[in-house]
């Protein structure tokens, strides 16, 4: 009845304590995703059992339990730390890729994004392999991402490459680009169907086209036959682009479109 009593006399929940409340169920929904299906799971477990005989032990009055498991616990930090390093490093570099950070860091990773693009084209030149990078902007590219082989991998040059080469499973499409990470690969794009285009353009170009008459996104394309560098949008294609040309172009269309929106959020 005290019990009771005492509860009823709590003060009033307010906006803070409302706030705190959220705060922390969103930490522990995040700790369960990070540990959702790795063997953090079943030492998670395991540190639920010690806790409950913890206090199991002190309700119970068992001292030689409640001793042996309360000197146990200093030693347990630092076991979990020796234990668990990949995983806590994967979980800060999780926590590092928030929202609120990525917008911190966004012109620097906008930059080396570029920077992967424009090698990559130029790779992708010099060897006559052809390939269809697309950009998202403003305009979410879900549906297309979605038709594709989802990747969700960090940009590199590199990994542009060799989703590009003929024997690579995923080189007949386009990747598609998020921020600094590939969404995508293998994704069909729409061919656009303006009859006014020159006749040697080729399906990678019209699908270039096709898509940013539909969206703001900016699609690279590289011929197979020539090799040449084109630069798609708004429905219209800049060609015999360099690896230079291509990254001062992007430039423009990806830094300073960011700059001139201000501090407008930007939909994922």
């Amino acid at each position: 009845m005290n019990a009771l009593t005492s509860l009823l006399r709590r003060p009033p929940i307010g906006w803070w304590d409302l706030v705190d409340i959220l705060v922390v169920s969103i930490l522990i929904y995040e700790v369960f995703k990070l540990i959702r299906g790795t063997r953090a799971v079943q030492m998670a477990l395991g540190g639920g059992v010690l806790v409950a005989l913890f206090y199991g032990s002190r309700w119970a009055h068992l001292e030689t339990t409640h001793w042996l498991i309360r000197n146990m616990f200093v030693y347990l930090v630092f076991a979990v730390i020796v234990l668990f390093q990949s995983d806590i490093r994967r979980a800060l570099a999780h926590l590092g890729r928030a929202p609120f950070f990525r917008y911190l860091a966004k012109t620097e990773a906008a930059e080396d994004t570029i920077e992967e693009l424009a090698m990559a084209a130029g790779m992708l030149s010099a060897q006559r392999i052809g390939g269809i990078i697309a950009i998202e902007r403003l305009i979410g590219l879900r549906s297309y991402i979605e038709g594709g082989i989802p990747l969700d991998a960090v940009l590199s040059y590199d990994l542009i490459v060799s989703i590009f080469q003929r024997t690579s499973p995923l080189h007949d499409g386009a990747v598609i680009v998020q921020e600094d990470r590939v969404a995508s690969a293998a994704c069909f794009l729409p061919l656009t169907i303006n009859p006014r285009l020159a006749k040697e353009l080729g399906s990678r170009h019209r699908a270039a086209i096709g898509l940013t008459e539909e969206n703001d996104s900016v699609a690279i394309v590289v011929s197979e036959e020539t090799g040449a560098i084109s630069v798609a949008v708004d429905g219209q294609i800049e060609r015999g682009l360099t690896p230079d040309s291509l990254r001062a172009r992007l430039r423009t269309l990806i830094l300073q479109r960011r700059a001139s929106l201000g501090g407008q959020v930007q939909p994922a």
